[in-house]
């Protein structure tokens, strides 16, 4: 399809849905802010999944659209100018269904991404851990066959929605004695079962959208790995790169929101007078031109050190965004009424993870450095 004809179909679908009770979700949800109206927000993900507008970019015989990537630009950046809430599916349909149709068995795409579509179950990631954090290659989480299945004992951390997924990918341990990215597997556990515990951790914000996840033989199916035994590595490699792909399109339409917002804000209290800070908010409005063009630089792209660098550029951008929200309110930004805060201060404190979460900026360098470009590797302990 033309693309500004689909543009104005994916543009009037939204018009005309985001009514009624769905009407008050305009502009929830999001990073530090997934606690707003979960159960309304899965409601609109369900009524989306019915219209067919999930899994855009999949391909048809998956349950998906088979959009191009110009139709899927346009969907994820119709679907954030029209304000639509954050999804809750994401993880699921960004991540998991893409690595699924990749990697996984028939039986495992059966299973599974039929489900992802209808947003009839619900996934988290199952990658940190308290020694190891962005170091990926360190887990220690184990998993041992036994009994036609896969028993899990371990501890994952900062582990986004845990609290009210049904299932959990799992990067774990499963040849004893091994190290580093060598002997890990990619399993599937469902958290619904008593091995499982997951405690919510409370956050600057006061939120508590991340958690800690405790295995304590917990058990998955023999089967139901991703790849073979020892693949681990390469499939939660595999699952990162589909984390930075179409969609960071749509989440630029956010920031551009969030920037648009701070900018009448200064005008509002005065300090957009301050010369200092126009020249920064200028230059934020520069930034997010770049980190467009670079977006669309590497679209459709699986490797490269262009597309290596896409997380570092807009993590630091987004940080300063937080910086100038609370600059721009001023003095306010300093006390809060109550427990509540505002839009500025929750920016502010949750961007501070915009350089540590999904790979912090120091694991990413070494990445980069080390298996993009074939520099030598850091000296290490």
């Amino acid at each position: 399809m033309e693309p500004t004809r689909f543009r104005r179909e994916v543009a009037g679908w939204l018009a005309d849905n985001l009514t009624g009770e769905f009407a008050q979700l305009r502009g929830l949800g999001g990073p530090g802010r997934e606690h707003e109206a979960f159960d309304l927000r899965l409601a609109w993900e369900r009524h989306l999944a019915a219209a067919g507008w999930t899994c855009v970019g999949w391909p048809r015989e998956f349950g998906g659209r088979g959009l191009s990537l110009d139709e899927q630009v346009a969907f994820h950046e119709e679907y954030a100018a029209s304000g639509a809430p954050a999804r809750v599916n994401h993880i699921g349909e960004q991540l998991l269904g893409p690595t699924l149709i990749a990697f996984g068995t028939p039986e495992q795409q059966n299973r599974f991404l039929p489900k992802i579509v209808a947003v009839e179950e619900l996934w988290c990631q199952g990658y940190s851990e308290p020694g190891a954090g962005s170091d990926l290659a360190a887990v220690s989480t184990s998993a041992v066959r036994r009994d036609g299945e896969w028993v899990v004992n371990g501890q994952k951390i900062w582990t986004s929605l845990a609290h009210v997924a049904d299932w959990c990918f799992v990067v774990a341990r499963t040849e004893p004695g091994s190290q580093r990215h060598h002997g890990l597997s990619y399993l599937l556990v469902p958290l619904n079962q008593d091995g499982v515990t997951v405690r919510p951790i409370r956050q600057l914000t006061g939120t508590s959208e991340f958690n800690e996840v405790f295995f304590d033989d917990a058990r998955t199916a023999a089967e139901l790995v991703v790849g073979e035994p020892g693949d681990g590595w390469k499939i939660a490699m595999a699952t990162l790169g589909f984390e930075r792909g179409v969609s960071t399109l749509g989440q630029q339409i956010g920031f551009r929101r969030e920037l648009d917002d701070i900018v009448a804000e200064a005008k509002r209290t005065g300090t957009y007078d301050d010369p200092l800070l126009r020249t920064d908010l200028a230059r934020a409005r520069i930034g997010l031109r770049v980190l467009r063009a670079h977006a669309l630089r590497t679209l459709g792209r699986a490797a490269g050190p262009e597309v290596a660098v896409g997380k570092l550029l807009w993590a630091q951008w987004h940080r300063g965004l937080g910086e100038l929200a609370v600059r721009a309110r001023g003095a306010r930004s300093l006390v809060s009424d109550g427990d509540e805060l505002d839009d500025a201060q929750l920016l502010y404190l949750f961007t501070r993870a915009d350089t540590i979460y999904g790979g912090s900026d120091e694991i990413e360098r070494n990445i980069i450095a080390e298996r993009v470009l074939g520099l030598p590797r850091e000296a290490r302990p």
